[in-house]
C-alpha cells in the first residue's frame, strides 16, 4: 500500500531523482480529450499518442491513464499492450501533473508529488479548475505502490527540470521563478526544496525558456542530459527564427556552467525546425471558460529537445519539417548505443508541448522489471 511521507526529504533518506538515461521499468501516458485544448475533438492528437506509445513500447511497457467516459474509445486505439486503467484528469501533460520517480542504492523507489496548478494558477495558468491534474500523481503512486512527499503549496513541474543523476539539477529561472508558482519563496529557497526532493547538490540555471506564454519556459524544449557531463542544447545560425536569441544565450550560459562533479560540461548541438510550426485549424477548438483561447498562426513550441530517452532507444518528435532528418541524425549521434525513432507529433505541438510532456518514465528500481529489447 502506498502512503505519504511526512517529516523527512528524499535527500535526507537517501533518495534521488535518476538520469532519464538510468535503466527504466517502464512509461506512463495520459489519453488527450480536453475539446477547448485539442483541435478536432481531440481525435488527430489521440492517434498521435497512439503513434508515441507504438514506439516506446518496441522497449519498454508502457502505461495509459484513461478518464471514464473515453476508457472503451482508448482501449480500442491503442496496441493490446499498452495497460489501460482509469484516471481522471484535467488534461494529458503527465509529465507535468505525474509524480517524479526517485531511486536509493539499496534498490528503493519512492516518488514526488508536487502541487500542480496548471502551469500558472489564477496568475496565468492555462485553465480552471485543476484539481484532478493535481490528483494524478497520487494515483499513479497508488497505482505503482510508491510511497511518496506531497511539496503541498510548493509548485512544480516534471517539464521544467532535468537531472543528471549525479547531483546536477537543469532548470529555468523563467519558469521557476515566476510569479504564478512560488512566488513567496525566494530563489535560494526555491532551490533549497529541489535539491532536497531530487536529492541533488547543484542547480544550473539558465535564464530562459523558448515557451513564455503557455509553461513559461520549461527546461524540456531547451536543453537536457544524455550523459553524465554531457547536454544537448537546442541551436539555431538562423537570427529570424523565434527562438534564436533562447537557443544562442542558453547554449553561452551552458558553455561555462561546472556540474556538481566539477565537470565542464560537453554540449551537443541539436538543430530547431527550419520554420516556426503554426497552430492550423483553431476554428476547431472549443471555447471554454477558464481555459486560454488559441488562435490560427499562433507559434506551436516544436522542439526536437523534446524527445524521450528509453531502455535502448530514444523516441523523437517529428513535424514534417526539413530538419526532421537532421534532428533524427544530430540524436543519434549523441546516443550511440541506443536506436533512434522519429514519431510524427505535430499535433501534440499544436496543443502545447511533445513527446516528453505527455510522458513520465519509472525507473527499474525496488524489484520492478522492464521489457527491453
Amino acid at each position: 500500500m502506498a502512503k505519504r511521507i511526512v517529516g523527512t526529504t528524499p535527500r535526507q533518506d537517501g533518495y534521488r531523482m535518476p538520469a532519464e538515461f538510468e535503466k527504466q521499468a517502464g512509461v506512463w501516458m495520459l489519453w488527450p480529450e480536453r475539446p477547448d485544448n485539442w483541435r478536432m475533438g481531440a481525435k488527430p492528437a489521440q492517434a498521435a499518442f497512439c503513434r508515441v506509445a507504438e514506439a516506446i513500447l518496441q522497449f519498454e511497457s508502457v502505461t495509459v491513464g484513461v478518464s471514464p467516459a473515453q476508457y472503451q474509445n482508448a482501449r480500442a486505439k491503442l496496441p493490446p499492450e499498452v495497460r489501460v486503467v482509469e484516471i481522471l484528469a484535467d488534461d494529458a501533460w503527465v509529465r507535468d501533473s505525474g509524480p517524479t520517480f526517485l531511486v536509493d542504492d539499496r534498490g528503493g523507489m519512492r516518488a514526488v508529488d508536487w502541487t500542480f496548478n496548471a502551469w500558472g494558477g489564477l496568475y496565468d495558468g492555462l485553465y480552471f479548475p485543476w484539481a484532478n491534474d493535481d490528483r494524478v500523481a497520487q494515483k499513479i503512486c497508488e497505482i505503482e505502490g510508491v510511497d511518496s512527499y506531497r511539496t503541498e503549496g510548493f509548485v512544480l513541474e516534471g517539464g521544467s527540470i532535468h537531472v543528471d543523476g549525479e547531483g546536477t539539477v537543469l532548470t529555468t529561472e523563467m519558469c521557476l521563478l515566476s510569479e504564478g508558482r512560488n512566488p513567496h519563496l525566494t530563489k535560494g529557497q526555491i532551490e533549497k526544496m529541489l535539491l532536497e526532493y531530487l536529492g541533488c547538490e547543484k542547480v544550473l540555471w539558465l535564464k530562459d525558456g523558448v515557451d513564455p506564454d503557455e509553461t513559461n519556459g520549461h527546461i524540456d524544449d531547451v536543453a537536457c542530459f544524455v550523459a553524465p557531463g554531457e547536454v544537448a542544447c537546442i541551436w539555431s545560425d538562423d537570427p529570424n527564427h523565434p527562438f534564436y536569441g533562447e537557443a544562442q544565450a542558453a547554449y553561452k550560459a551552458l558553455s561555462t556552467f561546472v556540474d556538481a562533479k566539477g565537470r565542464k560540461l560537453k554540449i551537443h548541438k541539436l538543430c530547431l525546425t527550419e520554420k516556426p510550426c503554426l497552430l492550423q485549424g483553431a476554428e476547431t477548438i472549443d471555447y471554454a471558460e477558464g481555459s486560454i483561447p488559441r488562435e490560427n498562426g499562433e507559434v506551436s513550441i516544436a522542439s526536437y529537445m523534446n524527445f524521450l530517452i528509453v531502455n535502448g532507444g530514444v523516441i523523437v518528435p517529428q513535424y514534417g519539417d526539413k530538419n526532421d532528418a537532421l534532428a533524427l541524425k544530430q540524436i543519434a549521434e549523441m546516443f550511440p548505443d541506443r536506436r533512434v525513432v522519429g514519431v510524427h507529433t505535430l499535433e501534440v505541438a499544436y496543443g502545447g508541448g511533445n513527446i516528453h510532456c505527455i510522458t513520465q518514465q519509472v525507473p527499474a528500481a525496488g524489484g520492478a522489471t522492464c521489457r527491453a529489447l
